[in-house]
């Protein structure tokens, strides 16, 4: 592969792998849905994709940010469904 495409390639497979969290979204979105999620996985993996966009930017990688901005938000949508249903 010309190394030139390699960006492409990286954006191509953060992309597939962002749009893996909708169907999440999909099904924690209706009330009372999260039952069987984890509080603490969620967490874990909202900050530590948060954490990846803070790198991204010190790198001034867009692909990096992009990404996880993308899997933050999600992932920050289906935690914010699991404390909703927690109260």
């Amino acid at each position: 592969m010309p190394k030139e495409l390699t960006p492409y390639l990286g954006a191509l497979a953060a992309f597939l792998a962002s749009l893996s969290y909708l169907p999440q979204v999909k099904k924690a979105w209706p009330r009372g849905s999260t039952g069987d999620l984890s509080l603490g996985m969620l967490l874990s993996l909202t900050l530590g994709l948060a954490l990846w966009v803070a790198d991204g930017v010190l790198q001034s990688d867009w692909v990096i940010v992009a990404a996880n901005t993308v899997g933050a938000t999600l992932s920050g949508v289906v935690l914010g469904c699991k404390v909703r249903d927690i109260s």
